[in-house]
Parts: structure tokens; C-alpha cells; sequence
């Protein structure tokens, strides 16, 4: 039997899920019309991934973004608003990154984003691994991307100086 608890736990997932897969598309805003154009006429390294793999990646990068912030925010652990506030701050920058690298064409400023949101994905993680590990666990694939995407945003800066 679904409890008003309950309810409200799924309402929350949700909730989180809007907010981290409306973060995506906003940043596919700034990212898909410049693909073909600005985009397609950089020098990219060789380990430079077809176009097409970024969505699927995103979009489940997304999701499991928002799994681990509902476990946490449902578990009432005495970390997790500092939790809640370093994962905001990561969505923050997750949202600067793509106006920034794809809109204004500066994948040099990019670049200090994206190590800025390394730091604090790895500080959530951190956060994560002594409030729930499986949401911790649930963010080592978005770290590895995300790890492959400063490689990449670097080469890339490199290359187009």
C-alpha cells in the first residue's frame, strides 16, 4: 500500500529527474546548433568520440545524477545538505560548460570549468561515500566521463589555439 511517505519519495525522484535532464536539454541548446557548423571545423584529437554517443551518454549520466541525490535526500543523513549543496554547485558548472565551450566558442574557458566540476563532482562522490555508497557508486561512471571529457575539451583547446 503507497504510503503519503512514499508519494512524496517518488515525487521527489521526479522532481530530480526534471532538473537534471532539463539541465541536459538546456545545454543541448547551446550545443546541437553548433555542431555541424563551429563544431565540425575544429581539429580534434584521435580519441575524439562519433557525435552521436554524447546524448545516450548524458542522458544516463543525468539520471543516475538525480538516483543518487534522491537516495541521499530521502535518507535524512545529517550530511546531506552539504550534499545537496555540492551537488547543485556541480550542476551549476555542468550548466556553464556547454554555453561557454559550444556558444562562445572557448574551449579555453571551458577547459577551468570543467576542472572546477571534476573537483566537485569528486567532493560529492566523497560526500556520497559516507551517506550511501551505492549513490556514491552510482557517480564513478559520470566521473570517468566526465574525466574523459577534460581530456577531450583540452586536446581540443590545444589543438585550436
Amino acid at each position: 500500500m503507497e504510503t503519503p511517505a512514499s508519494r512524496g519519495s517518488v515525487v521527489t525522484l521526479v522532481g530530480l529527474l526534471v532538473l537534471t535532464l532539463g539541465l541536459g536539454g538546456l545545454g543541448s541548446l547551446a550545443t546541437v546548433p553548433q555542431i555541424p557548423t563551429w563544431y565540425a571545423q575544429l581539429q580534434k584529437p584521435a580519441f575524439n568520440p562519433p557525435n552521436w554517443i554524447f546524448g545516450p551518454v548524458w542522458t544516463t549520466l543525468y539520471v543516475l545524477m538525480a538516483v543518487s541525490l534522491w537516495r541521499v535526500w530521502r535518507s535524512g543523513h545529517a550530511d546531506a545538505l552539504k550534499t545537496k549543496i555540492t551537488f547543485i554547485l556541480m550542476l551549476v558548472l555542468n550548466a556553464a560548460w556547454s554555453p561557454v565551450f559550444f556558444r562562445l566558442h572557448r574551449p579555453d574557458l571551458a577547459l577551468w570549468i570543467i576542472y572546477f566540476y571534476v573537483g566537485s563532482l569528486a567532493l560529492l562522490i566523497r560526500y556520497l561515500w559516507r551517506q550511501d555508497r551505492l549513490a556514491a557508486a552510482l557517480q564513478l561512471p559520470h566521473l570517468a566521463w566526465v574525466l574523459f571529457a577534460t581530456a577531450l575539451n583540452s586536446a581540443i583547446a590545444h589543438l585550436n589555439q
